[in-house]
C-alpha cells in the first residue's frame, strides 16, 4: 500500500500501523481510530465519521493486501464500538465490506471478518435487523467453513444474532422466507444444522408465525429429514414436531392444501413415518380439503398397510390416514357439478342449511375447524374419483400388492359404489375384469371383498343399463354358449317378486364366472362352492341358482356342464345358507316355486345322479324312481358311482325328510 497517499483524518501512524503484519500494532491502531470517532461523534461531523469508514473499507479491508485487509477489518469494529448507539446510521458501510471478507480464501482473515463483525452486530443489536437477510446469507456460508476456528466464529456470531431476532418484535419475516426457502435446499449438513437451527429458533418466537410460510419450507424440511446425519434427522424431528403441534392448535390458519402434495413426495422408506403422521393429522385436521388430493395419499398410504411388524407404527398411521379419507366421500361427490354447487349455495340470509349442518357434524368427529374450512365454500372441493380409481385399478394388477393392500383397494371400492354409484359405474367395465381375475386370489378374506364388490355392482340401482351386448366377446373360445331367448329375456323372466331386483350387470357376472370356472378347473374345485355359497348371502341363492341354471342350460362343453351342476347341487343339497331356497323347493305349491323347479330342472339334467337328487328334495318320488331304472343304459365310471355314493349317504340325512303332503312313491 502507499503509504505516502493521503488518507486523512487518519494519521500516518494510523495507516502504518494498520498495515502491520502484527495484530498487537493493528490493535493500537483500531483504539486511535475509537478515539478519533469518538471526537467527530461528540462534534457530530457525520461527514468525517462516514468518511473514516469509507477510507477503511476501500483502502484497507477491500485491498489486495492480506494484512491491509486485516487492519480495515479492526478499524471497522473500532468505529462501530466508538459510534455506540448512532453506529445503526453507519451500518451497511460497516457491514459490506466485512462480509466481503467472508469469502477469503485466507482462514485466518475469515475469522478476523467474523471477529469484526461480531463487534459491529453486538453494538447496533437490533438495527441489524434490517440487513438480517445478507447477515444470514454470509453466515450460512460460514457454517459449512472447513476451518474449525472459522466455524467456531461463526456460531457465536450466529448465537448473538439469534437473541437479537429473539428479543425484536421488528423481524422482517416476510423478506426473510425466500432466502431460507432458497437455503434449505443446501446438501452441505453444516449448512443444514444450521438452517434447522434458525427455523427452531423463529418457530419458538411468539411474535413470528413462521407456520404461514411453511408450505414454502416443508419440502426442504422433509428432505433434510433424510439426511444421513443421525444428529441431522433428530434437530428436523424436533421442527416437524414443534410445528405439528402449533398446527394441532391453530388448524384454522393452516394451508393444508398447499401441503398435502409434499406429504405424498415424501413417503419414502427413510422418512415414512414422519410423512404418514403428518398426513394422518392433515385429514382429520382438514377434513374434505384434502380430497383432492385423495389419488396421491392413497399412491403412498396403500402400500404401507401391507408392512409387517418392523414397521408396525407406519403401518397404524398409514391405516388411521385410509380409515379417515375413506370417511371423507359422501353422497354428495355422487352429483353432478351443478347440483352440487345447487346445494352448497347458502340461503338468502347467510345461515347454512340443516343438511349441510348435519353433514359437516357427521364428517368432522374429532375435527377442531372442519366446518369452518368445508361449509365457506364446500363446491371448491371436489373428489378425485378417477384419480382414485386409476390407483385401486394399478394396485389390484400389481402382483406384487400385499394382501391387506388388496383386501383394502377392495374395501374403497365397495365404499365408492356405496357412496358414489352412479359415477363409478362409468368405471365399471374397465374394473370388471380384473375384479374377475381377483376371484382366483389365494386368500379367502381378499375373495370375500370382491365377491361383495361384485355383487353391489350387480345389484345396485345405479347399474341399470341396456343389457345388450354385454357378454360380447371376440375371443369365441372364452365365450360361453348362451341360448339366444334366454339371453334377451332373463333379467325378467327368473327374479321373484320377493327377492331383491338385479341390474343388468348382474347376468354379465354369472356369464363371466361360470365363464372363468369353465377356463380354471381348479378354480372351481378349490373355490367354487366356497364362492357360490358367499354369493347366495349377497345376492340371493334363488337368483344365483336361476341364472346359473339358465346359462348351462345350452352350454356346449357337457363335461364342464355336468360338474358344475353336480357342484350346485352339492351347494343346494348341504350348505345352510341355502336352507331356505331348500324349503322353498319341497313346496312346490306356488308358482314361483314351480318355476324355479323347473327351471333347475332342466339344466341338472346334464347329470343324472344331481337330477335324481334334485327329484327327492321336491318329493318327486316317482319321477325319481323312473330315472333311477334308466341308470343301467348309461355308461358306469368312478365318478358316477362316487356320486351315487354320495347320494346315498345323504338319502337318510334330514335333507330329503318333510313334514306332510308327501308324493306317492
Amino acid at each position: 500500500m502507499n503509504t505516502e497517499k493521503d488518507f486523512s483524518p487518519l494519521t500516518p501512524n494510523i495507516v502504518r500501523a494498520l498495515n502491520d503484519k502484527l495484530y498487537e500494532k493493528r490493535k493500537v491502531a483500531a483504539l486511535e481510530i475509537e478515539k478519533l470517532v469518538r471526537e467527530f461523534v461528540a462534534q457530530n461531523n457525520s461527514a468525517q465519521i462516514r468518511h473514516v469508514i469509507q477510507t477503511l473499507a476501500n483502502e484497507f479491508a477491500l485491498s489486495l493486501h492480506p494484512h491491509s485487509r486485516k487492519g480495515g477489518l479492526i478499524g471497522l469494529a473500532a468505529c462501530s464500538i466508538a459510534l455506540g448507539k448512532d453506529s445503526g446510521l453507519y451500518l451497511k458501510e460497516l457491514i459490506d465490506p466485512v462480509l466481503t471478507c467472508f469469502n477469503d480464501s485466507d482462514s485466518r482473515l475469515r475469522y478476523y471478518a467474523c471477529e469484526a463483525l461480531y463487534n459491529i452486530v453486538k453494538v447496533a443489536r437490533g438495527a441489524v435487523l434490517p440487513h438480517f437477510n445478507v447477515l444470514f446469507d454470509g453466515l450460512s456460508k460460514l457454517a459449512a467453513d472447513p476451518d474449525p476456528n472459522v466455524k467456531s466464529g461463526s456460531e457465536l456470531l450466529d448465537r448473538l444474532l439469534k437473541d437479537i431476532v429473539t428479543e425484536s418484535n421488528k423481524f422482517d419475516l416476510v423478506a426473510f422466507v425466500p432466502l431460507l426457502r432458497e437455503r434449505i435446499y443446501s446438501n452441505n449438513q453444516y449448512a443444514r444444522q444450521f438452517i434447522i437451527s434458525w427455523i427452531h429458533v423463529l418457530e419458538s418466537v411468539p411474535d413470528i408465525n413462521l407456520l404461514d410460510y411453511l408450505p414454502e419450507i416443508l419440502d426442504g424440511l422433509f428432505q433434510i429429514l433424510g439426511d444421513s446425519s443421525k444428529e441431522i434427522r433428530r434437530m428436523c424431528e424436533v421442527v416437524l414436531g414443534e410445528f405439528l403441534k402449533e398446527i394441532k392448535k391453530n388448524p384454522s390458519s393452516v394451508k393444508f392444501a398447499e401441503m398435502a402434495n409434499i406429504l405424498v413426495i415424501h413417503s419414502n422408506d427413510l422418512i415414512q413415518l414422519t410423512s404418514m403422521t403428518w398426513m394422518r393429522e392433515f385429514i382429520q385436521l382438514a377434513g374434505r380439503v384434502v380430497l383432492p388430493y385423495s389419488s396421491g395419499i392413497l399412491t403412498a398410504v396403500l402400500p404401507c398397510l401391507s408392512y409387517d411388524d418392523r414397521k408396525k407404527s407406519t403401518k397404524e398411521a398409514a391405516s388411521a390416514c385410509n380409515h379417515s379419507l375413506m370417511k371423507l366421500v359422501t353422497p354428495e361427490d355422487d352429483e353432478d357439478d351443478e347440483e352440487s354447487q345447487t346445494k352448497s349455495s347458502p340461503p338468502g340470509d347467510g345461515t347454512p342449511s340443516k343438511k349441510e349442518g348435519d353433514l359437516n357434524g357427521k364428517i368432522s368427529t374429532g375435527s377442531l375447524v372442519y366446518s369452518v374450512l368445508c361449509s365457506s365454500d364446500r363446491s371448491a372441493v371436489t373428489l378425485d374419483l378417477d384419480g382414485i380409481v386409476q390407483v385401486l385399478d394399478r394396485h389390484l394388477h400389481d402382483s406384487s400388492t400385499g394382501m391387506m393392500t388388496r383386501i383394502a383397494v377392495l374395501k374403497w371400492l365397495y365404499h365408492l359404489y356405496i357412496k358414489t354409484p352412479r359415477k363409478m359405474f362409468k368405471h365399471t367395465d374397465s374394473l370388471f375384469p380384473m375384479l374377475l381375475k381377483t376371484l382366483s386370489d389365494e386368500s379367502d378374506e381378499v375373495i370375500l371383498k370382491d365377491l361383495e364388490v361384485l355383487a353391489e355392482i350387480a345389484s345396485s340401482p345405479a347399474g341399470q343399463t341396456d343389457t345388450s351386448g354385454l357378454c360380447d366377446n371376440s375371443d369365441s373360445k372364452t365365450v360361453l354358449h348362451i341360448p339366444g331367448g334366454v339371453r334377451d329375456g332373463l333379467l325378467t323372466e327368473y327374479l321373484s317378486p320377493s327377492t331383491p331386483s338385479m341390474n343388468s350387470y348382474f347376468y354379465k357376472f354369472m356369464i363371466n364366472l361360470l365363464k372363468r370356472f369353465s377356463l380354471e378347473r381348479k378354480l372351481l374345485e378349490m373355490r367354487g362352492a366356497f364362492i357360490i355359497r358367499q354369493l347366495c348371502l349377497l345376492l340371493h341363492a334363488e337368483n344365483i341358482f336361476h341364472s346359473m341354471a339358465d346359462i348351462l342350460l345350452k352350454e356346449e362343453d357337457l363335461k364342464f356342464a355336468s360338474t358344475m351342476v353336480q357342484t350346485l347341487n352339492t351347494i343346494l343339497l348341504t350348505s345352510a345358507e341355502l336352507f331356505q331356497l331348500r324349503n322353498q323347493l319341497k313346496d312346490l305349491h306356488t308358482q314361483e316355486s314351480c318355476a324355479l323347479f323347473c327351471c333347475l330342472y332342466r339344466s341338472w339334467c346334464h347329470n343324472p345322479v344331481a337330477t335324481v337328487s334334485l327329484c327327492f328334495l321336491t318329493q318327486n318320488y316317482r319321477h325319481a324312481y323312473d330315472l333311477i331304472q334308466k341308470f343301467g343304459d348309461l355308461e358306469v365310471t368312478v365318478d358316477f358311482l362316487m356320486e351315487v355314493d354320495k347320494l346315498v349317504q345323504l338319502i337318510e340325512s334330514p335333507i330329503f325328510t318333510c313334514e306332510s303332503h308327501s308324493s306317492t312313491t
